[in-house]
């Protein structure tokens, strides 16, 4: 990294002589926590939360909390227009095709404003285990997937019709010392023989939060970038990397047919995808540099803490 906070850049893109600039983060939980940080030197942020109780644990992380509900449009009308600067990190609801909650935000964002978008990798569906870079078309396979590629169609839209620079962020499991399947392990969940076993991919939440913080600046208008770290993995090795690292039990392994007969089809949809994210875009436009480049160097820094 050029800069140890990647909004020390802001600096060159015309900061207010009369304050801060204004900047909304919607859906500010465990990312939005590691977000607010890198941007309070430079921006005034206001983080959005749907409980009331949260609103101490942001003044204290140095936002201005604002509550109110994407369902609830009527709740959104004191952020119209607030910020030009806006950071999307609140998932969709949990049925159906569409994403209301993106569509009720975008009828009330300003024009010519600046907004990241962190959406899934899941829009590229199955893809038999092979690279994917970010001009493969989308194919999402399950409802939760589709609701984010219409979400990322909905961004879009707004962003021609409004003259704003959107970044879509199309980002994979997230992990953190806080964001382990230890639940998992410790149910002694199985995973897939090696042979059936599907590719996965990760990213560090404290590298997502780097890498939001850079798209603000960097990312090139109504851009999408594979937001992944450089681990080549199988999911099945990502379990046992963690069950090692804790000293628990290794999942067992089952045939595909199997399994699926075991879990909920939420889950299995999670387990039966399987592809590897070329991140090229992501490291030369944004010019990142990973604090943690592989899940395996991030787990032996966890034991070491």
């Amino acid at each position: 990294m050029k800069n140890k906070n990647p909004v020390d850049r802001f600096a060159r893109h015309g900061a207010h002589v009369f304050g801060k600039p204004r900047l909304l983060v919607i859906g500010c939980g465990d990312v939005g926590m590691r977000l607010v940080p890198l941007l309070r030197q430079r921006f005034r942020v206001f983080a959005v939360t749907s409980q009331p109780a949260r609103r101490e644990e942001l003044r204290a992380a140095g936002a201005v909390p604002l509550v109110a509900d994407l369902d609830n449009p009527h709740s959104l009308v004191r952020l119209a227009r607030l910020a030009p600067w806006i950071v999307h990190l609140a998932p969709p609801q949990a049925e159906g095709e569409k994403d209301w909650r993106t569509r009720n935000l975008t009828a009330i964002l300003p024009d010519r404003a600046t907004l990241v978008y962190v959406s899934t990798t899941g829009v590229y569906g199955d893809c038999g285990g092979e690279w994917v870079d970010e001009m493969r078309p989308v194919r999402p396979q399950n409802a939760r997937a589709r609701r984010r590629v219409d979400a990322e169609t909905v961004l879009r839209g707004w962003a021609r019709r409004s003259g704003s620079r959107l970044a879509i962020l199309r980002v994979p499991g997230i992990y953190a010392d806080n964001r382990l399947p230890l639940d998992r392990l410790k149910k002694n969940i199985p995973a897939l023989l090696p042979q059936d076993d599907v590719h996965t991919n990760h990213i560090h939440a404290d590298d997502l939060a780097n890498i939001i913080a850079l798209a603000l600046f960097r990312a090139r208008p109504c851009r999408a970038y594979n937001t992944v770290d450089d681990s080549d993995m199988k999911m099945g090795e990502y379990f046992d990397a963690v069950a090692d690292r804790f000293e628990l039990p290794r999942p067992p392994r089952l045939p595909r047919e199997e399994l699926q007969r075991m879990v909920s089809p939420v889950l299995w949809s999670f387990m039966r995808e399987s592809r590897r994210l070329v991140n090229l875009r992501m490291k030369t436009e944004l010019d990142v540099r990973l604090r943690y480049p592989e899940v395996l160097q991030a787990l032996r820094q966890m034991k070491n803490d």
